[in-house]
């Protein structure tokens, strides 16, 4: 679960994390009493969108020409007009892809004068289960751009859970970014409260780009990006509150309200698969028979009929699914169960694309039995390659 900029500088300055102050606002009318509240004489005027690159982008609706959803305004009537110009319209970013995202939100700030610009952040490992923390002097650039480029500087090491944190993993980092005399404490207490902040809150990312040094010398963090992990947020409650549903594709949070690990992509073959393992081979072979999948969803292991009919419904709502997959090997998922979940959903929703299923393992035959008397048009496979085949087939002609 991904938050906005304000909400990740809120959280963050409640753990200490130097952070401008800020006003967030979702109408044009309050941004002049929200930038009178704030010092000037400079004021910075963000779209709130769960995507980076915000700066660099543009708006769908914008004069050509017009600056991105990163603005500077010196008067509060200036920082209402530029507020103005962003909410309601959709912003396109690298991150958001051609459709872009409606900005409802606006975060206006306290500028800061920048002296220099560096990356931070902390990440889970999966390879060593460990938390990672990454640093660059290349602040205010994607950290994917500078790794491909100029790796050499980038300083990324982990933590010793049993340790935890200590101070002489701040003093690397600062050391690493040519830090001196204070701004090295502050980087060594910073870096302490966000790991704090990671473990307590279980953080899945936090990245902060830029953080600065000011003209004064001191560190602060002029741009945060928290995301969770989403199986935590159960212990999570005050974080889960955080969740803005606007910015979630709809089907995504429909599966998870039914725990569904669902995943929308661009392609036309709808999947329904139970495992992830086998979900990502069944996208692979239907890319390698000249088609594209339409999602990623895996059912799971103890899926029942009701999970089952909703998972179907939420593949039949993508208007770009031209046909459906379903490739069920049971082992703890029970074939039968699946087919049954199959049957309920095509006679509740409908099926207007073609449908081929390919059933393997646990009451395997029962499940077939079941398809193949609900007099449903259902186009039978043998194995993952046949079934690929048929339904590229069935979709292309």
């Amino acid at each position: 679960m991904n938050i906005h900029e304000y909400q990740a500088k809120a959280l963050l300055r409640s753990y200490g994390a130097p952070v401008s102050d800020g006003r967030a606002v979702t109408r044009a009318e309050e941004a002049k009493t929200a930038a009178g509240e704030l010092d000037g004489p400079l004021w910075v005027v963000k779209a709130q969108i769960h995507a980076g690159g915000r700066g660099k982008g543009h708006f769908k609706e914008a004069d050509a020409g017009e600056k991105g959803g990163v603005r500077l305004a010196k008067s509060v009537e200036e920082a209402e007009t530029e507020a103005r110009k962003m909410l309601g319209r959709t912003l396109v970013t690298h991150q958001t892809g051609p459709e872009g995202k409606m900005v409802n939100r606006i975060y206006i700030e306290d500028g800061s004068d920048i002296e220099t610009e560096m990356y931070l952040a902390l990440l889970v490992d999966r390879a060593s289960s460990r938390i990672s923390i990454v640093s660059s002097t290349e602040g205010g650039m994607d950290i994917e751009e500078v790794a491909a480029s100029t790796p050499e500087r980038i300083l990324s090491f982990s933590i010793d859970p049993a340790a935890g944190y200590q101070p002489y993993h701040g003093r690397r980092v600062a050391f690493s970014l040519g830090l001196k005399g204070q701004q090295v404490k502050q980087m060594v207490a910073l870096l302490g409260n966000l790991y704090r902040a990671f473990i307590e809150r279980d953080m899945e990312m936090l990245e902060i780009n830029p953080l600065i040094v000011t003209d004064k010398g001191d560190l602060k963090v002029l741009d945060a990006k928290v995301g969770f992990d989403d199986n935590a947020l159960y212990r999570q409650h005050d974080v889960a509150a955080l969740r803005d549903e606007t910015e979630e594709d709809a089907k995504e949070l429909q599966a998870s309200k039914y725990d569904l690990n669902y995943i929308a992509l661009d392609g036309e073959i709808g999947c329904m698969v139970n495992g992830a393992g086998l979900a990502m081979a069944t996208m692979d072979i239907i890319k390698l028979k000249g088609a594209e999948p339409a999602n990623f969803l895996d059912v799971g292991g103890g899926a029942t009929k009701e999970k089952v009919t909703e998972a179907f419904k939420i593949i039949t709502s993508d208007k770009n699914v031209k046909g459906i997959l379903v490739n069920i090997f049971g082992g703890i998922m029970r074939c039968d169960v699946i087919a049954e979940g199959v049957v309920a959903a095509v006679k509740e929703v409908g099926l207007q694309v073609p449908l081929v299923v390919r059933l393997e393992g646990t009451n395997v035959e029962k499940g077939k039995e079941i398809i193949n008397t609900s007099g449903l048009d259902v186009i039978a496979a043998d194995d993952l390659s046949d079934a690929a085949e048929k339904i590229v087939k069935a979709v292309k002609g």
